[in-house]
């Protein structure tokens, strides 16, 4: 994939850098795996805004992707490569054998008729599921479970991936996207390869519009709001609101807000960089 940049005819283009699309295979999504997708503008149920700055934004459905790949042993083509609107990565549709139909993140460099298949014994090739605990140490992953059975939770994003270190009995050590080291139970599944659509975070909008129709309103600083609004707001001017922290009172940037008790620390090996 590549991005597009456009000539500066009107001020919106003139900054403008998006993708341009070219491994999209196709602009109809598959009905069957199709969900109806509320927007709640920020809202919870009983209307009250719980978070700030979302309202509007494109009329959307929801794609059904299937982050378990718990369909063992039988093999499936890849049949399409489509746009999601509900993630920064692409989607592939997959026809299995049996005449099933599921959709699943796109790996990097995957292709329309490429066959993969999930399950212990696989070979790990691209796009390929199986257990961490058969795939090789030094291999990229994603798409990675927390406990076995679960779905993918770890490394979904648009050019995201985690590396395969080493392997200590049940566990094994697996290097994040966010630069953490953590033991994960080797029982647990992964895909081989990197997630698609690497160039997404290169992209610009050019223009307010765009982030507008992704639902997102203008968000203004803590600092310009009064002290009712804000623990950061008032003062004579261009004051500056004192220690940074959230509309709550909890403070931010170094501030640590993990719990030290936490159940999953025993299972960090290193945390991330600062």
């Amino acid at each position: 994939m590549a991005l597009k940049k456009y000539k500066p005819v009107t001020p919106g283009q003139r900054f403008k850098m998006i993708s341009a699309y070219d491994d999209i295979t196709t602009n109809k999504p598959e009905k069957s795996l199709l969900a109806k997708n509320h927007s709640t503008g920020g809202r919870n149920n009983s209307g009250k805004m719980t978070v700030r700055y979302r309202g509007g934004g494109h009329k959307q459905m929801y794609r059904i992707i299937d982050f378990k790949r718990n369909k063992d042993g039988v093999p499936a083509t890849v049949k399409t490569i489509e746009y999601d609107p509900n993630r920064s990565a692409r989607i592939a549709l997959l026809f299995y054998a049996d005449g099933e139909k599921r959709y699943i993140v796109a790996p990097h460099g995957i292709k329309v008729g490429q066959q993969i298949v999930s399950g212990t014994g696989v070979a790990p090739d691209l796009g390929n599921c199986l257990p961490i605990g058969e795939i090789p140490l030094g291999s990229i992953i994603h798409n990675i479970e927390m406990r076995p059975g679960q779905g993918g939770k770890i490394a979904r994003s648009a050019g995201s991936y985690a590396q395969l270190m080493s392997r200590d009995g049940r566990y094994a050590i697996i290097k994040l996207p966010s630069g953490e080291t953590r033991m994960i139970l080797c029982a647990c599944k992964a895909t081989v390869g990197i997630v698609s659509n690497g160039d997404h975070s290169l992209e610009v909008s050019g223009k307010a519009g765009r982030s507008r129709w992704l639902g997102r309103r203008p968000r203004n600083r803590g600092v310009v709001m009064n002290p009712v609004d804000h623990p950061m707001g008032g003062g004579e001017g261009r004051a500056s609101g004192g220690n940074p922290r959230s509309r709550k009172g909890m403070p931010a940037k170094g501030y640590k807000t993990r719990h030290p008790k936490k159940n999953s620390s025993q299972y960090i090996v290193e945390r991330r960089k600062k």
